[in-house]
């Protein structure tokens, strides 16, 4: 009998542990998923808060430097228009490992991952979209690319 409740005290604990890493596990990388108009209409409401937001690079916003802890970009984030203006945009910070299809001139869609705070995202993940191979054609006509 007492082996038998060392065994049901173990696996009660086994099993508690791996409910509690798969929930915080979870809850730490749940975070909403927002376009950049929705994201500047609540953007004081997700002050400190972790975002994650889609967006167009405004043209010849990029700034890029090298540092031991790898490139540091700093871009400012706008409407999938591309023709954003200081108020429809909003200022990004990355350090880490650039994807290859960000484009240093802008213009890339992007979606970026991090933390909102004194106006800026501060985004620890850059990932880069490419455009649809089958977008509608001028006409009316059938997809293209296919």
């Amino acid at each position: 009998m007492n082996r038998k409740l060392r065994f049901l005290v173990a696996a009660l604990l086994l099993t508690g542990a791996v409910a509690y890493l798969m929930y915080t596990g979870v809850r730490q990388t749940s975070v909403y998923y927002l376009t950049i108009e929705e994201f500047l209409t609540k953007k004081e409401a997700l002050a400190n808060e972790g975002v994650r937001v889609a967006g167009r690079v405004e043209l010849g916003s990029v700034n890029k430097k090298m540092t031991p802890s790898g490139e540091e970009l700093t871009f400012r984030l706008a409407d999938f228009s591309g023709g954003g203006d200081s108020r429809g945009s909003v200022p990004v910070h990355f350090v880490g490992i650039t994807p290859d299809m960000f484009k240093a001139g802008g213009g890339s869609d992007v979606i970026v991952e991090g933390k909102y705070r004194d106006g800026m995202i501060y985004a620890h993940s850059l990932l880069t979209s490419c455009p649809s191979k089958y977008e509608a054609e001028a006409s009316g006509g059938q997809a293209a690319g296919r």
